[in-house]
């Protein structure tokens, strides 16, 4: 008997100590590294809480919050309100939808690296495609070195994220609308219900919940844009695409300050996970009003 209490402990194990060793260690490893100055290499220095006291005064790091910021508006609407309108359009009933559904998740599909490379081209401003059509339709005026300028190099990023990941959101979205039952179309159409009608005032209502997934994926998931910042601009031009995690790669690895990235790491943590819990706490309040 004693054994089969053994048991589910034994089996738990393995994947308790992988998350333990992947996970859990990490996280302790970092919070330990940023109270000390340390390079990777040489002795290490306890100074306290001197690496938190320097995060908050350097302005670098400050910025890219606010780069973050911008980004995730932006993102909201290239990739949650564009996959919701998308959603729309390939569920009405309409002939060769299904072209557009694959149309539009290829870019999903694709890795980052090849799309950061392949919009490098486009925005190129020697022989990129986009000051080509722009030259083509006599808007050359509007030709200008895209990722170069500080103006305008974080509004082009925002647009590859567009492209890439609307139609991941799509495809969530369009998951939602065809679970919804289709005598309620047919009700609304015998109303004298327009396709525009049904989309905000039955579709978008009844879908309610995965929009909030996908606006709490899109926000968090901002924090996580690392390969496409660094493969496009690396935070450039002067660091008007700098981000947080752009930033700290290049204070561990390139600074070898590892002490003091540990610490915007830290910060980094505790900023993603209270964005979490608010948006669970408004969320939850949400639904009890409900």
């Amino acid at each position: 008997m004693h054994k089969f209490r053994i048991a589910p402990y034994l089996f738990t194990a393995p994947a308790v100590l992988l998350f333990a060793f992947t996970i859990l260690l990490p996280i302790v490893m970092t919070l330990i590294f940023s109270f000390y100055d340390w390079n990777g290499f040489g002795s290490m220095k306890f100074n306290g809480i001197d690496n938190y006291i320097r995060a908050f005064h350097d302005h670098i790091y400050l910025i890219s919050y606010w780069h973050i910021f911008i980004y995730i508006i932006l993102t909201i609407f290239l990739e949650v309100v564009a996959g919701l309108l998308l959603a729309g359009l390939i569920t009405v009933n309409l002939r060769g939808t299904g072209i557009f559904r694959v149309a539009f998740f290829t870019p999903v599909m694709l890795p980052m690296l090849v799309t950061s490379f392949m919009w490098r081209f486009v925005y190129n401003s020697d022989f990129g495609l986009l000051n080509a059509v722009l030259k083509f339709v006599g808007l050359e005026n509007l030709s200008r070195v895209w990722l170069g300028d500080p103006h305008t190099a974080l509004y082009a990023l925002s647009i590859v994220s567009g492209w890439t990941y609307a139609g991941f959101y799509m495809t969530i979205f369009y998951a939602g609308i065809q679970r919804i039952p289709k005598d309620i179309y047919e009700s609304a159409y015998l109303d004298g219900a327009t396709e525009k009608d049904i989309f905000f005032k039955i579709k978008v209502p009844m879908i309610k919940n995965l929009v909030e997934v996908a606006l709490t994926l899109c926000i968090l998931g901002a924090f996580q844009g690392f390969d496409l910042f660094y493969v496009m601009t690396n935070g450039g031009p002067y660091n008007a695409t700098e981000i947080v995690t752009t930033y700290l790669v290049k204070v561990v690895f390139t600074n070898a300050n590892i002490g003091y990235g540990s610490a915007l790491a830290v910060i980094m943590t505790l900023v993603v996970v209270g964005i979490g819990l608010l948006l669970n706490l408004l969320k939850r309040n949400e639904t009890l009003e409900y």
